[in-house]
């Protein structure tokens, strides 16, 4: 065995390290199942590796260490899809190591125990006894046995021994997929996994680290992997964060209900504080420095934080009084989980406005029994309409991105509800009469309940059933309401959609949808989508409740896929919602061919139930193409407010752009072969770089289909839309060329037919994962995203990245 050893260490090369350290840390060195590891490392020491570092180990940390962690590891282990749950986006993440058990298991029939880092756990020790095990040594802490005992250093030093081969891809043996079976070895089975998987060290199929970024990582993890607390606030940031707590913890019951409700709106905001105004537009030029999470604690403002640890943000925190806080978020910034939300004074003032000016009473506050909790329009049937509507409206992008960035983001079942590229307006909140819509929505608060009141543990059969006749009860009653108010068509019209109050860009969004997972963003992207939704204050709030409050990623199979077929419901409201500002004979054919092969079932609640049909809507149409009318009706009427960032007509140069245009116009098989998303860098003759997304839409006969999404693809009607910037947060694919080449990139897109057409296109123009220099163009994207778009910007994910 000693000679082996030695001829792999001639053959690796390693001299940095003494012989001592490798006969411990190499993997033939131990033989661990006969070993009695106590006696060879000594005994558990859970250490927090914080507390090692002095002034100059932080320095150290944060300047030489942390950077290489989050451009290299973070970019595939930050969130819930983290691989073996191994968040490295935090040093709490670091230290409560990794798990065997999946957070997206598609298949349980009982709900598991959440393990959300920074809620279900307090410490270390309470993540060990929740079945997470250290990738950092946790017994006696010597050079030697911090490497030979470290998960982390052995992955590390496996891939530096058996680098990726070099081929253009990698080989059947690398899994990919995000559902594939993930290997999460502890360091007693690390050899075996090595035997069997010898090419798998980390990065995980990608390349390795440059010896520099090795080096670093393996004298920090040699000192027992010190790490660094937070810097203290400045002391004016710690007065705004008291002054916000004041302000959410007043006595006042009208407060409290208020404070509750804004909580449940916005407890996944990446909080932050810029006196930038609110709604014109405006965006810091640099990243915040500092973002905050608003947490229930049982703790007062003034002392230390003590969250409220229940699944959903409306569960009964089990004490007569609980306060709003704002706990500073240090981990990581990426992108997938970035949900940027000002707080300022005239957001205050703003908040005031909606819930302390208005003239109504609280006199008890709701309970939290969940038929109450889990039901909006009953718990929070005190606060007056237009303010919910508006609190929510007015930041509708951040809504939205509730369930695109939340934690049903991930997953290809969750997501399927929806089409893969869409436009959404909404009902102006000054068409609400007060009165008599709270009158409605309280009439109608028992046909509003969402599946979340039978909490993580849900059957289903017997709940569709409830559910869609409690929704067919609730549409029989809206049309009723809206036959009485628009007689004939009469006074429906555009005048009905929000205009933004002619300075909010959030009156008009785009969402598109990538598989297993979704983008939105402000104005009207890309070419004219299929489908549009117009969304009120219902719908917009039962979306909130289903796919974000009452979203429990840790359910079981039953919970989750009656929120997806929930969501059916409300796809389709949107959808009617945007039907209704149309001729009749146009809905019915527009309904068919958006539900083309749909069941009979669905067809009769779409189109042949005539309860559910208006006259004719009071708007004048020319050609033989309404929708495309309406739609640049829609675009006109929002002109002034609209966001033009992903505009390639706005935002490319005269010379170019007549190119790229000609993407835009790809459609069918070339389309199809394209990836999800694909981000592009080219650089212009005067060295400097553009970045551009490409946004595969892929098309279905409907989207009713709970299991079987392949059937209803039409994949010659998928298309390209190509935008300015980055737009997604998870990349299939990047590409880079310079200008002068532009032509031949777009030529080449245009001629793909088959996958080898693919491959010879990916040779001449992508950064495959397996290119020498992934990791020098994943720098620059990522230095080119905070300097271009810094509010947004943050770490990519590449658990997505393909292999062709």
């Amino acid at each position: 065995m000693f000679y082996r050893l030695l001829d792999l260490l001639k053959k690796v090369r390693i001299t940095q390290l003494i012989l001592p350290v490798l006969l411990l840390a190499g993997c033939a060195a131990v033989d661990w199942k006969n070993t009695n590891v106590e006696s060879l490392f000594g005994k558990t020491v859970i250490t927090d590796h914080r507390a090692l570092a002095n002034t100059d180990n932080a320095t150290y940390y944060t300047e030489q260490i942390e950077p290489i962690l989050e451009n290299r590891c973070v970019v595939c282990h930050s969130c819930y899809d983290a691989p073996c749950q191994l968040k490295l986006s935090s040093a709490e993440g670091i230290m409560r190591g990794a798990s065997k058990t999946p957070i997206y298991n598609g298949t349980r029939l009982i709900a598991s125990e959440p393990t959300r880092l920074g809620i279900d756990a307090e410490n270390t020790e309470e993540w060990r006894n929740k079945g997470f095990f250290s990738v950092l040594n946790e017994r006696s802490q010597t050079p030697e046995i911090n490497l030979a005992n470290s998960v982390m250093y052995q992955m590390l030093v496996l891939k530096k021994n058996q680098p990726l081969p070099a081929d253009t891809l990698l080989d059947d043996d690398f899994k990919l997929h995000l559902n594939s079976e993930r290997q999460c070895p502890t360091r007693e089975e690390f050899n075996e996994f090595a035997d069997d998987h010898p090419l798998w060290g980390m990065p995980y199929a990608l390349p390795g680290l440059k010896d520099e970024e090795y080096s670093l990582l393996t004298d920090w993890i040699k000192r027992g992997a010190p790490m660094a607390s937070p810097r203290e606030l400045p002391r004016a940031v710690e007065q705004r964060v008291s002054h916000w707590e004041a302000y959410l913890n007043s006595d006042d019951l009208k407060q409290q209900l208020a404070s509750r409700y804004m909580y449940e709106h916005l407890f996944l905001a990446s909080l932050y504080f810029s006196e930038e105004p609110l709604f014109n537009g405006s965006e810091p030029q640099q990243q915040p420095e500092y973002f905050f999470k608003l947490v229930r604690s049982y703790s007062a403002p003034g002392l230390p934080i003590r969250p409220v640890a229940t699944r959903r943000p409306y569960d009964d925190p089990g004490a007569k009084r609980i306060y709003y806080r704002l706990k500073r978020d240090t981990s990581t910034v990426v992108a997938k989980t970035l949900m940027p939300y000002r707080l300022n004074e005239e957001r205050m003032d703003w908040m005031k406005s909606l819930f302390n000016t208005p003239d109504y009473t609280v006199d008890v506050l709701p309970d939290y029994d969940p038929k109450t909790a889990a039901n909006p329009f009953i718990a929070f049937q005190a606060l007056p309409i237009n303010s919910r509507y508006r609190f929510m409206l007015e930041e509708s992008e951040y809504i939205i991105k509730g369930f695109i960035k939340g934690p049903v983001c991930r997953g290809q079942v969750a997501l399927n509800v929806i089409d893969d590229h869409f436009w959404a307006f909404f009902v102006d909140p000054d068409d609400y009469d007060e009165e008599q819509y709270g009158k409605f929505l309280a009439e109608q608060s028992n046909n509003l309940r969402l599946p979340g009141e039978a909490e993580s543990n849900t059957g289903i059969l017997a709940n569709w059933l409830r559910y869609s006749n409690l929704h067919s009860k609730y549409l029989d009653a809206k049309n009723s309401m809206l036959l009485d108010r628009f007689p004939e068509g009469k006074h429906l019209n555009l005048d009905l959609v929000w205009d933004g109050d002619g300075n909010n860009p959030n009156a008009a969004l785009t969402i598109t949808r990538h598989f297993d997972s979704a983008t939105v963003v402000k104005g009207l992207v890309g070419q004219y989508p299929k489908t549009a939704w117009i969304v009120g204050y219902p719908l917009l709030e039962r979306i909130h409740y289903l796919l974000v409050a009452e979203f429990d990623v840790f359910g079981n199979v039953g919970h989750q896929l009656m929120t997806r077929l929930y969501m059916d419901f409300l796809r389709m409201e949107g959808e009617a919602n945007f039907l209704t500002m149309l001729p009749q004979n146009e809905r019915i054919k527009l309904t068919n061919y958006w539900y083309r092969d749909a069941s009979k079932d669905v067809k009769k609640h779409l189109v042949d139930n005539e309860a559910h049909v208006l006259s004719d809507p009071d708007i004048r149409y020319y050609s033989d193409q309404p929708k495309l009318e309406l739609l640049e009706m829609l675009r006109n009427k929002l002109e002034p407010v609209l966001s033009h960032q992903y505009d390639l007509a706005t935002k490319v140069a005269p010379e170019i752009l007549a190119a790229l245009e000609k993407i835009n116009r790809i459609q069918g098989r070339a389309a199809t072969l394209m990836p999800e998303i694909s981000m592009i860098m080219i650089d212009d003759y005067s060295g400097s770089q553009k970045v551009y997304t490409l946004l595969r839409n892929s098309a279905h006969s409907n989207l009713t289909g709970l299991l079987y999404e392949d059937e209803n693809r039409l994949p010659e009607e998928d298309y390209l839309t190509l935008v300015p910037g980055v737009m997604g947060s998870h990349p299939a694919a990047f590409y880079r060329l310079s200008s002068f080449r532009l032509n031949d990139f777009v030529d080449a897109i245009s001629k793909l037919d088959d996958e080898s057409d693919y491959y010879r296109f990916a040779t001449r123009f992508a950064v495959r994962r397996t290119d020498s220099a992934f990791w020098t163009h994943s720098d620059q994207m990522l230095a080119w995203y905070k300097k271009n778009d810094p509010l947004n910007a943050g770490l990519l994910d590449y658990n997505r990245l393909e292999n062709r």
